[in-house]
């Protein structure tokens, strides 16, 4: 990815897209250093890695009256942990995604007269921070059964984990249910798909993030599918995954 100015972003919170309320998103991550400096260490300090931790920030114009808008979704999020999402440039299929599993710590509201009614709010890391890309755009709704796009994303090393993020942003229809998967398999076409991670069914908006368990898969093709069932079911869905 080349030089860019930031004009595209995109955040994903939980069961929220805030994108079209916000104008400024930030990630930061950082590791403890602890200082192990001795008698032995040449007159230099010596430092080894501690706790890791992340922190996604984001401010915009407020808005209410609707579970998808930002006031709603971050007050019942406050507190509570799920999957947040952010692309520095759209959020394609294949997109570079950052998400982590994260806990709303923060939400600020209100301004000065004569400001457009701005909100800010934090949301900070229960697990490490992936880079990864999008599974599944948001922007394309769902109605029946079926498969994403597969990347090569790689084979997971031992120690290792491959991880996925779930937004749903929308459901429609009488008693609508998706499930959704994270497949893997050696080859683009899929000949022999293997199930990695399966998200819990969701009938409602809402989010979710799963990890495999740091064994070691040897398929580099990954793709997200997904199960849908119901009366003229609907659903807007955003997927993210990596391996860290």
């Amino acid at each position: 990815m080349a030089k860019f100015v930031l004009l595209n972003c995109r955040l994903y919170a939980v069961a929220a897209d805030l994108t079209g309320a916000s104008n400024k998103i930030e990630i930061a991550a950082e590791v403890e250093d602890k200082e192990s400096t001795n008698y032995l260490s040449n007159g230099y300090k010596e430092l080894l890695p501690g706790l890791g931790s992340a922190e996604f920030t984001g401010e915009g114009q407020w808005e209410a009256g609707d579970p998808s808008l930002v006031d709603n979704a971050s007050w019942a999020q406050l507190g509570g942990v799920g999957p947040w999402t952010a692309c520095p440039d759209g959020a394609t299929v294949g997109a570079l995604a950052w998400f982590t599993s994260a806990m709303r710590s923060g939400y600020q509201l209100g301004g000065a007269v004569g400001d457009v009614a701005p909100w800010t709010g934090t949301a900070k890391s229960s697990w490490p921070l992936v880079r990864g890309v999008i599974g599944h755009p948001a922007g394309t709704a769902r109605t029946s059964t079926g498969t994403g796009t597969a990347q090569q994303l790689g084979a997971v090393p031992a120690g290792k984990r491959l991880y996925a993020a779930l937004h749903v942003l929308s459901v429609a229809g009488t008693t609508p249910s998706i499930t959704a998967r994270i497949e893997s398999d050696n080859a683009v076409g899929f000949p022999s798909p293997t199930t990695q991670a399966t998200f819990t069914a969701a009938t409602a908006a809402g989010g979710e993030i799963l990890r495999t368990n740091g064994s070691a898969i040897a398929d580099d093709w990954w793709r997200v599918a997904w199960t849908i069932s119901g009366t003229t079911p609907s659903f807007m869905f955003a997927t993210s995954l990596g391996i860290r």
